[in-house]
């Protein structure tokens, strides 16, 4: 069984999509999609920079979005269809546009916005992010729970048995970080963000998405979804939509992504979209099972021949 999976903000880089919008006329069909629904030239940005307006939050969501949607519509034009779909979190919402859930248009718009929030939920500077490696969870649950002393501090991205990120009160995470080194963790490292992602300080931002989702068309994907927050297969609309709200301030639970994807008979993977984050996380997980990627036309003839489909043409 084959998945396709869609990576979140860390994997932007200054000249993603280019390639791919040079050689597929459907893959540059997304970007002035993108342009046009957002309002700037979100494809110049991706492609040329400035690096420091693209790492801005409420630009590096829609910039990874588009890119990873560009490159499955170029798999897509090519018969490659995935059984199953995930995303680690703002990818949550490349995958529904692959599962025909969101459309393009609302998607890129609904991430930039999303980005916005979860900027605004914060003051800058009060919150922070740090990954903690080599501990398990329970372990630094309980770091959490001890170091939090009044203020908020959780996991936060559960990407790996190894490798696991916790957001919260600056303080608190600095307390927290201390704890799981003292717990016995390889390392504590501080994370270059500008919000503490997917923890409780992010509540502001879910209401405010909350509202502008009453605005959009969720419809039933038609590939069924295994979603951040519950690590479960999702196969209706609404499951969607409140998967979506809920991961804003909730933990993305990948590992358990990954396996629940191994557990349905995933034995394939394709990262689709910037970098191979994903790849590498997928590796650590499910150990047996085939990763591929695509961000541009080198990568996707790779992953066709990988997976026996005919070469791409332009």
């Amino acid at each position: 069984m084959l998945a396709f999976v869609f990576p979140g903000q860390g994997s932007q880089k200054v000249g993603m999509g280019k390639a791919l919008c040079e050689a597929f006329p459907e893959s540059r069909a997304v970007f002035a999609e993108a342009d046009s629904a957002l309002g700037f030239s979100l494809s110049r940005l991706c492609f040329e920079g400035p690096e420091a307006e693209l790492q801005l939050t409420a630009n590096t969501q829609p910039a990874i979005l588009a890119t990873s949607v560009a490159a499955w519509r170029a798999l897509e034009v090519r018969g490659v269809r995935p059984e199953r779909v995930a995303g680690h979190s703002l990818g949550e919402y490349s995958a529904l546009v692959a599962a025909g859930t969101l459309t393009l248009a609302d998607a890129v718009v609904a991430v930039q916005r999303r980005g916005q929030y979860m900027q605004e939920a914060a003051p800058v500077g009060s919150g922070a992010m740090a990954a903690i490696l080599g501990l398990d969870l329970a372990a630094i649950e309980k770091a959490c729970l001890e170091a939090a002393e009044g203020e908020v501090v959780s996991p936060a991205n559960i990407n790996s048995a190894g490798q696991i990120v916790i957001a919260g009160h600056a303080a608190a995470v600095a307390r927290a970080s201390e704890r799981c080194k003292a717990a016995g963790a390889k390392r504590a490292v501080a994370l270059p963000v500008s919000a503490p992602f997917h923890c409780a300080l992010m509540e502001p931002a879910r209401v405010r998405l909350e509202k502008d989702f009453a605005a959009i068309e969720f419809r039933e994907p038609t590939i069924p979804l295994v979603n951040n927050v519950d690590a479960r297969l999702v196969r209706g609309a609404a499951d969607c939509r409140d998967g979506l709200l809920r991961q804003v301030a909730g933990a993305v639970r990948w590992q358990d992504s990954v396996e629940a994807l191994a557990r349905e008979g995933v034995s394939s993977f394709v990262e689709v979209g910037p970098g191979t984050v994903l790849s590498g996380l997928i590796k650590k997980i499910a150990k047996d099972s085939r990763t591929m990627n695509v961000e541009d036309p080198a990568s996707l003839e790779k992953t066709l021949a990988s997976l026996g489909t005919p070469k791409a043409t332009q």
